[in-house]
């Protein structure tokens, strides 16, 4: 039988307690409520620990207290007489009582001023009552697990433990890190991604609001996709839902980041409610009022979590936190951790592995020497005719390789007076990116952005970089029924992606394609796109391919990039992916490898190994061989082996 859910755990606890008959009427509770608190905060560093029944022979002490282990001995029972709590105190009254009364008394008024903030809850309800900027008493946030005392003792606790228990836990550590610094890019990264789940939460329970509808039927329209597969349609809504808060909370992260560049004074307030305003390109501040208008946020009941998103944003020791996040690494230092503590399973799923910088730089690199030593291309990167595309380009580590890249040869060409222009005009019209998640795009354009901004070349009003919200794997060939969308914003990104899948000659694919499908997202006409590598009785007998292989997503981007390099007159280029090794043996992938030998002048491949299928993650001699994805912040990695693929098509092909 599993363990319990804490908050099922402390919901059984006071409701034996009272069925005892002898229940006083604050103190008998207080032992089911220090176990969950301390729950609570058993996953926090430093832990915080909670204790109750607090003694001081000065006088009136609240109910409890939060400490650290600083303040505390090892394996304490009970609080130091006379230490103050570090992270402030807990006031307890009945269950019968009302809760905003109580947090507005003379007596809780007394501790917030003594002790900073006080945690004051009913049993059933809790709110965390505090110092605000200017020294005023502010309620910072709110949450209620049932509406009456009658519920409190009747409801059923493991259903209700299932559907708010870690929203719950959350809103208690958010109240036990409130007095601490934030200065930490992943410590931010946890806040919001914990207010993203609380907001993921309530959009689930108002999933019926209409404006849901819309913003879903717009994004599958412009993104040939299905959020709804009938035969998981559970989890295509999680999806669909997942991907619209991380919206929401990347967009508001984003426009944090840039509202700071433009050099705010001390003490100035970040208005969430602006964020549109820094979010240039038209699509997506469209997705984002589409989410974030006062109406639709009032009927999803997610402006008070918006709020409490910005206040901890301005809670924030800004030149300590930007100190630490490097422009160039804000995947490293937000995006994936943030991902990580929101939902691990959607992470795992959306295959979102940083891809670490000496793999981005390897191939980037070795794409850039390609160019000159086997097409002749003497600039390389740097040459204004070369096209390059990123066709999953995720939150946009390739794209500022590739920008770097080109920087250097203008920088080492002492381009000075024309240097800014140039790699501008390279990042606008010949460096592209398509992803088909509105979130790590927001995070993309973030990331170039910044970079430009670091290189003091930062874009008007009117220029954009070249990447869009697209799916990469449709929309190459004319429709035969163009039916245009909801949203004019997002039939025009439809409109800038088609023109540069068919106009422009693009010499170089390379990326990191995703592996796996999303779950309960169903595919339309990419579905097909693999069909090349199946077998038809045209074919030798000895190619025929056994095994589902050939319905990996990755394999799609693989057939998508050799199309878009080989498939044209006089064709040439490039094609460099990172990506499940599988295709290099396995059975399913024979006519792939004769049609790469076939297509291609050279193929060079590196195996960086770490399978945990084929070889256990140990090499011949059985020392460790993990994922080259293995980070100090990412110890798992993935769990298939990968190689590094660089094909190049040359215009003189030589017969296969």
């Amino acid at each position: 039988m599993g363990q319990l859910h804490p908050l099922a755990e402390y919901l059984l606890a006071c409701r034996g307690r009272r069925n005892t008959g002898a229940l006083a009427p604050e103190t008998s509770l207080y032992g089911p409520l220090e176990t969950l608190l301390n729950a609570a905060a058993a996953e926090l560093h430093p832990r915080v620990h909670a204790f109750m029944s607090l003694k001081n022979a000065s006088g009136t002490m609240p109910d409890g207290g939060l400490f650290t282990p600083d303040q505390i001995e090892e394996d304490a029972t009970e609080a130091p007489v006379g230490t103050i709590p570090s992270r402030g105190v807990i006031e307890c009254k009945k269950p019968s009582d009302e809760l905003l009364k109580i947090a507005d008394s003379a007596q809780v008024s007394a501790y917030w001023k003594k002790y900073n903030q006080v945690l004051v809850t009913n049993y059933r309800e809790f709110v965390l009552v505090g110092r605000g900027d200017a020294g005023q008493r502010v309620r910072f946030e709110h949450y209620r697990l049932v509406g009456s005392e009658a519920e409190f003792w009747t409801v059923d606790a493991k259903k209700l433990a299932e559907e708010l228990g870690d929203e719950f836990l959350d809103f208690l550590r958010r109240c036990f890190l409130r007095p601490a610094p934030i200065n930490d890019p992943e410590d931010v990264a946890w806040f919001l991604a914990s207010y993203a789940r609380e907001a993921r939460g309530r959009v689930t329970r108002a999933s019926s609001v209409p404006a849901l509808e819309s913003v879903r039927k717009a994004l599958e329209g412009a993104l040939g996709i299905d959020f709804e597969d009938a035969a998981k349609p559970e989890e295509g809504r999680r999806f669909f839902r997942s991907t619209l808060v991380q919206t929401l909370f990347y967009g508001i992260f984003s426009a944090w980041v840039l509202w700071h560049r433009s050099q705010p004074k001390p003490g100035d307030r970040f208005d969430w409610e602006k964020t549109a305003k820094f979010l240039r390109v038209p699509v997506l501040r469209k997705l984002f009022w589409e989410l974030a208008e006062p109406g639709k946020l009032k009927d999803w009941n997610l402006d008070e979590v918006l709020g409490w998103a910005g206040d901890t944003l301005h809670r924030v020791v800004r030149e300590e936190f930007f100190a630490k996040f490097q422009d160039s690494e804000a995947v490293q230092y937000f995006y994936e951790p943030f991902l990580e503590a929101f939902d691990p399973e959607l992470r795992k799923q959306l295959g979102v592995w940083y891809t670490p910088p000496e793999i981005v730089r390897y191939m980037v690199a070795r794409v850039d020497r390609v160019l000159k030593e086997e097409l002749n291309i003497a600039d390389g990167l740097a040459d204004e005719n070369v096209y390059v595309l990123d066709p999953c380009c995720g939150t946009g580590a390739y794209l500022v390789e590739v920008l770097r890249t080109i920087d250097k040869h203008l920088i080492e060409n002492e381009e000075g007076n024309t240097r800014a222009i140039k790699l501008k005009k390279a990042a606008c019209e010949r460096v592209f990116g398509f992803e088909l998640l509105p979130a790590p795009f927001v995070v993309a354009h973030l990331q170039i952005g910044l970079y430009f901004q670091e290189i003091e070349s930062a874009f008007e009003a009117d220029e954009r970089p070249a990447i869009y919200l697209t799916n990469a794997l449709t929309g190459w060939d004319p429709l035969k029924d163009p039916k245009p969308g909801i949203f004019d914003e997002l039939n025009q990104e439809r409109a800038l992606a088609t023109e540069v899948k068919r106009t422009k000659p693009i010499l170089v694919v390379l990326g990191n394609p995703p592996y796996n499908g999303f779950a309960g997202v169903k595919i339309g006409e990419e579905g097909e796109i693999a069909n090349a590598y199946r077998w038809t009785p045209t074919d030798p007998p000895d190619l025929k391919p056994q095994g589902q292989g050939l319905n990996d997503l990755y394999i799609r981007f693989f057939r998508m990039a050799e199309r878009c390099i080989t498939g044209r007159k006089d064709a040439e280029g490039i094609v460099c992916f990172i990506s499940n090794y599988s295709w290099l043996d396995g059975l399913s992938f024979p006519l792939l490898r004769q049609r790469y030998l076939n297509g291609f002048d050279n193929v060079w491949v590196d195996s960086l190994n770490g399978d945990k299928y084929k070889t256990g993650k140990t090499t011949p001699t059985g020392k460790p061989d993990p994922s080259a994805f293995t980070t100090t912040r990412n110890r798992e990695g993935i769990q298939v082996g990968t190689a590094i693929a660089l094909m190049v098509r040359k215009k003189e092909h030589r017969s296969p």
